[in-house]
C-alpha cells in the first residue's frame, strides 16, 4: 500500500513519487503494489478536469509510468478519456502489469454531495461493468472509493445498482479499492465497519488504499489498511502519514490527537505546497490564537512563525502577560505591536462623521475598529515579510457571525474555523497534556474579545457549553430547530442561534480557506444564498 501525498496537476512530480514509492515497495518484497484515486491528478482537481491539456499530460505521465512497471502488479487511480457521451472521461482504476494496461475499472457511482462533485467532471460506469485480472493463479477485483460507499446505510438510497452484490456473485480472490477519501473526525472508523462488512459479504481480503495530505480545505488522512474474508484487520497503514507500507501495524490516533493531527497536516501543507515558509498571527492572550500559535510552530517550526501582541486600552494586563508567556514557551517570534494611539487617531478622523466620543460607552463601531487596525497592522507585516497571516477564529463564532470583517477575519488561512469552541478548549488541554505549553490562565480565563470594558462573550452569546450542542445539530446533523428543541433545548437559544447561521453566510462567504475536520464546514461543502428570505 503506498499513501502518496500529491501535488495537484504536477503529473510528472506525482509519477516519479509513486515510480520511487513502486520501486521500493518491490525491493521489500511487495507482489502487488497499490496507490490512491487519482493519484497523478491528485484530489479533487475540481475544474482543472475540463482542461484537455492536462488530460494529455496526465496521458503522457501514466504512460510513462506504464513503462517501468514489471513483473509487479500496479493498481492506481487515473482518467480515462472516452468519445461517446457526457463529459468524455471516467474515474478508474487501473491495472498494470508487464508494461501494460491489463484491466481497468470504471467508476460507478459519482458522489455529488458536500465537498464533492464528480458529475461535473465524469461520466458513470455505463453498465455497472466489472473487471477483473489474474496474476499468480489469483483472480483480482477493483473498485473506486464510492462504489463501496453505496453500502453505507446512509448513502445507499442515492444510487441503483449494488455493486458489493454484483460482485458477490463472482468468484476472485482480492477485492482492491482506490481512494480519496478525505478526513473528518471519526471517518477511520466508520471507513473500517462498512469494509469490514463487505468484506464478509463478498467472501474475499479487501485491500483499501487512501490518499494522504492536504489540499485546500480538505485533509486525507491515509490511514489505508487490509482486511482478511471475515473482515478482521490485518494490517493498518499510519495515519496522515505518506509512505510505503507493506506489513503495517499502526494505531489510529484517537480523540484530540486525531483532530491535532489533522489540523497539523492541513497547516504544513497548504504552506508548504504553495512555497509559503513564514506565517504570522496576533496573540490575544485568548484560547483561540493561542491554539492557533501552538500548532503552527508544530507544523512549521519556531523559526516560521512570527506573533504580535496588539493591545489596547481594554486589553488587561493578564492576557498580555499571557500572550508573552505563551510566545516564549513556544520559542516563535514574539513582539508588541500596541493599536492604542492609532485607535484614537482613527477616532478624531470619524469624530466629525459619527459622532466618536473616545471617553464615552464604547460601541459596536468602535469595537470594530480595533479588530481591524489589528488586521490591518498583521496585514502590512504580511505585505512586507511575505507571511501568510492566519486568521484565529473558530467555527462557533462564525456560526453566529461573532467575529469582525476585515478585522479578527482577516488572513490567508484560518486552522480552526472549523473547530468548535468547546474543542478549542479541549484541543487546548491536549496540547497541554505532557508539559504547560499554554498558560493556564488561558484556558480557565472566561472568554473574551476585549474590544470594551470588562466584556466577555457571554454577555452577548449563550454559553460554549450550550451554544455547540446546538449548533452542530443545526449544521453539522441537519436537524430543524424543532427538532433540536424536541432533544431539551431551549427554544430561545435554539431559535437566536438557528437565524444567527442564516443571516451570517455574507460573512463566511468572506472568510479565509480553513481546514474541514467536520462531517459538514462551511465553505465548499455547504452551499447557501446570501439572499434569500430568512
Amino acid at each position: 500500500m503506498i499513501q502518496t501525498n500529491p501535488l495537484i496537476a504536477d503529473f510528472d512530480g506525482n509519477a516519479e513519487k509513486i515510480l520511487r514509492f513502486y520501486q521500493e515497495a518491490v525491493a521489500q518484497g511487495a507482489e502487488l503494489v497499490v496507490a490512491p484515486e487519482l493519484t497523478l491528478w491528485g484530489y479533487p482537481p475540481k475544474d482543472l478536469l475540463l482542461d484537455k491539456e492536462l488530460h494529455r499530460k496526465h496521458e503522457q505521465a501514466l504512460d510513462k509510468l506504464r513503462q517501468h512497471i514489471g513483473e509487479v502488479p500496479l493498481i492506481l487511480g487515473a482518467t480515462m478519456r472516452h468519445p461517446h457521451f457526457g463529459t468524455g472521461v471516467y474515474n478508474t482504476a487501473v491495472a498494470i502489469h508487464r508494461y501494460r494496461i491489463v484491466a481497468v475499472q470504471k467508476k460507478t457511482f459519482l458522489p455529488t454531495y458536500d465537498v464533492f462533485d464528480e458529475k461535473r467532471y465524469f461520466d458513470p460506469n455505463p453498465m455497472a461493468e466489472l473487471a477483473f485480472f489474474s496474476y499468480k493463479n489469483k483472480r483480482i477485483a477493483m473498485l473506486v472509493c464510492e462504489d463501496i460507499w453505496r453500502n453505507d446505510p446512509e448513502l445507499s438510497g442515492r444510487y441503483g445498482t449494488d455493486l458489493i452484490a454484483k460482485l458477490a456473485d463472482h468468484h476472485f480472490d482480492l477485492l482492491v479499492t482506490v481512494n480519496a477519501s478525505p478526513f473528518h473526525k471519526g471517518k477511520h472508523r466508520k471507513r473500517k465497519a462498512l469494509v469490514g462488512a463487505i468484506a464478509r459479504k463478498v467472501g474475499a481480503p479487501v485491500v483499501y488504499v487512501n490518499q494522504v495530505g492536504g489540499q485546500d480545505e480538505l485533509v486525507f488522512d491515509g490511514a489505508s489498511f487490509v482486511v482478511n474474508a471475515e473482515g478482521r484487520l490485518l494490517f493498518q497503514a499510519p495515519a496522515f502519514q505518506e509512505g510505503v507500507f507493506l506489513d503495517a501495524h499502526a494505531n489510529y490516533p484517537e480523540g484530540m490527537e486525531e483532530l491535532k493531527q489533522a489540523l497539523l497536516l492541513g497547516i504544513a501543507d497548504y504552506f508548504g505546497k504553495q512555497g509559503f515558509t513564514k506565517a504570522v498571527l496576533g496573540l490575544s492572550g485568548g484560547i483561540d490564537s493561542a491554539v492557533v500559535a501552538a500548532l503552527a510552530k508544530e507544523a512549521l517550526g519556531a523559526e516560521a512563525v512570527q506573533a504580535f501582541t496588539m493591545p489596547s486600552a481594554f486589553s488587561s494586563q493578564g492576557t498580555q502577560e499571557d500572550a508573552e508567556v505563551l510566545g516564549k514557551r513556544l520559542g516563535i517570534g514574539f513582539a508588541k505591536m500596541p493599536i492604542g494611539n492609532l485607535y484614537r487617531e482613527v477616532g478624531k478622523t470619524l469624530a466629525p462623521h459619527i459622532g466618536w466620543e473616545p471617553e464615552g460607552e464604547v460601541r459596536l463601531v468602535e469595537e470594530n475598529v480595533q479588530a481591524r487596525l489589528r488586521g490591518l497592522l498583521l496585514m502590512a507585516v504580511s505585505n512586507e515579510t511575505g507571511a501568510l497571516v492566519l486568521a484565529t477564529g473558530n467555527k462557533s463564532e462564525l456560526s453566529v457571525g461573532y467575529c469582525t470583517l476585515y478585522g479578527d477575519m482577516v488572513g490567508g488561512f484560518a486552522p480552526i474555523s472549523d473547530v468548535w469552541k468547546t474543542d478549542v478548549f479541549a484541543l487546548a488541554k491536549h496540547i497541554n497534556k505532557d508539559e504547560e505549553v499554554i498558560p493556564k490562565r488561558i484556558i480557565t480565563r472566561p472568554p473574551s474579545a476585549e474590544l470594551a470594558p470588562g466584556q466577555k462573550d457571554a454577555d452577548a452569546l449563550p454559553p460554549y457549553e450550550v451554544l455547540d450542542p446546538v449548533l452542530k445539530r443545526f449544521i453539522e446533523k441537519g436537524q430543524t430547530a424543532e427538532e433540536i428543541i424536541a432533544e431539551g433545548f431551549s427554544p430561545e437559544v435554539v431559535f437566536w442561534a438557528t437565524r444567527q447561521v442564516a443571516v451570517q453566510e455574507y460573512k463566511r462567504r468572506q472568510a479565509p480557506l480553513g481546514i474541514r475536520v467536520s462531517p459538514k464546514a462551511f465553505g465548499f461543502g455547504r452551499r447557501f444564498p446570501v439572499v434569500y428570505k430568512k
